[in-house]
């Protein structure tokens, strides 16, 4: 099979949520474990960090992937979804997987592909922890693709596992309250590893608690260890400038952040509580790695602020991180962000709003099974509305978006692509407005 042969296959016969929902969703761990059992389990020959949560968790995965590889280690990174390419889902330091690799494991294991029909989810976790097992990474950061419990990617046992914050999103199958939605993100918690929660919420703090305890799992609250403050962003350069304080302690006076956006510092607390109770990058962290005799070569011994100076000051050149309050245009400001659920569009327009432009132009779209009544209302009315359906079966069609959001006193024009929507509001827009393309991960993906 030819590569563009071999994604036709994955694409047509796979199942995949991202593009037509909740069909294809599964409520057990059935297929993973087989399709890993007929791999020979390769998540037994490498170590990992599982990170999970409603928000964050894509740029805490990042993060964490530029820390270790600034540390000397040969880095996997599973992510999900993806923006152009499926094989953003699975790197090492930084590099997507080759094309023959993929075309390779699917002529490999076609077969067992078939007899066992996983999802699109299952599938790529499989070729994604075979690849990590046959480079030989030395640890491999995997986040979550939906929920935890029952997500296809915990058949791991961590060094740690991470839960960036909890908010409403996926509720038809996570549950339609906070504990309930908690309880899911707890099942990646796992005997003895311990826990690092992001940020402390009274109705999901009790349930991350209770599970700690029941499977021995120590658990530490990253919002209450550290104080991340913005000293400066730079939307031109992508970069952020942050103080850092433990307690009362200056951690980092100065530290350099390749990455920008309302929602990095709550996520740059979670990464260095992290990095704290693992140690990566100081000897101590070594016998983890050690323990499988996976290491080659010495990591070079760095201090703590080191490594997330290192790291976090290369990140897209090392993870080629996109997507997240990324600048893709000047005069107009252009901004793209995947903020889609209640809590990443709160946090997105509060820092909309205390920006400098002339006009706000807003170029957005939602997948069909999107709850607009929770996502409408937070877009603020004083802006111009260029509404657009992304290329994917399951999403909205503009011109139900745009009558939905005339509901919500939000006024514009369906666009029957999202580069067209853009294109209008650049036609529109002054060199001192702004234009902010937000909502599905898939309209941000049409225009970065």
């Amino acid at each position: 099979m030819t590569y563009k042969e071999t994604v036709e296959y994955l694409f047509a016969g796979l199942p995949m949520f991202h593009r037509i929902g909740a069909a294809a969703y599964k409520k057990d761990l059935d297929n993973t474990i087989a399709l890993c059992t007929h791999l020979g389990n390769p998540h037994h020959h490498f170590q990992s960090v599982h990170i999970g949560g409603t928000n964050g968790k894509g740029s805490v995965s990042h993060m964490l992937a530029a820390i270790c590889q600034a540390a000397g280690l040969k880095t996997g990174l599973y992510i999900s979804p993806h923006y152009k390419d499926f094989r953003e889902r699975i790197r090492i330091n930084g590099r997507n997987i080759s094309q023959k690799a993929v075309v390779d494991f699917v002529e490999k294991n076609r077969a067992a592909i078939e007899q066992i029909e996983p999802s699109f989810f299952e599938m790529c976790v499989g070729m994604a922890f075979d690849y990590f097992a046959r480079e030989k990474v030395d640890i491999a950061i995997v986040e979550v693709g939906l929920g935890g419990r029952l997500d296809s990617t915990n058949i791991i046992t961590p060094l740690a596992s991470v839960i960036t914050n909890i908010s409403y999103d996926h509720m038809n199958l996570l549950g339609d309250t906070l504990p309930k939605i908690a309880f899911e993100k707890a099942g990646i918690i796992k005997p003895g590893v311990p826990v690092i929660i992001g940020e402390t919420h009274p109705e999901s703090a009790p349930v991350f608690r209770e599970k700690a305890q029941t499977v021995g799992a120590p658990i530490y609250f990253a919002d209450q260890q550290y104080d991340v403050e913005v000293l400066e962003e730079n939307l031109l350069s992508g970069q952020t400038r942050y103080r850092i304080l433990k307690g009362t302690q200056l951690l980092v006076d100065d530290l350099r952040v390749d990455a920008s956006g309302p929602f990095q510092a709550k996520n740059l607390a979670t990464v260095l509580e992290t990095v704290e109770v693992l140690k990566i990058g100081t000897p101590a962290f070594l016998p983890k790695i050690q323990q499988l005799n996976l290491l080659e070569d010495t990591p070079r011994p760095l201090s703590l602020p080191d490594v997330v100076k290192d790291g976090l000051g290369q990140l897209r050149a090392l993870v080629s991180f996109q997507g997240r309050w990324q600048t893709i245009g000047q005069n107009p400001l252009i901004l793209c962000d995947s903020a889609h659920n209640e809590a990443g569009l709160k946090t997105a327009f509060a820092k909309v709003q205390s920006m400098h432009y002339q006009h706000l132009h807003i170029v957005t779209g939602f997948a069909n099974d999107k709850d607009l009544s929770k996502a409408l209302p937070l877009f603020p009315k004083q802006a111009s509305y260029y509404f657009a359906k992304a290329n994917i079966p399951r999403g909205l069609e503009a011109e139900i978006l745009s009558e939905q959001a005339q509901v919500y006193g939000l006024h514009g024009k369906p666009y029957r692509t999202v580069k067209n929507a853009l294109n209008a509001a650049k036609a529109k827009a002054a060199p001192e407005d702004m234009i902010l393309v937000i909502g599905s991960i898939f309209v941000v993906a049409e225009v970065i």
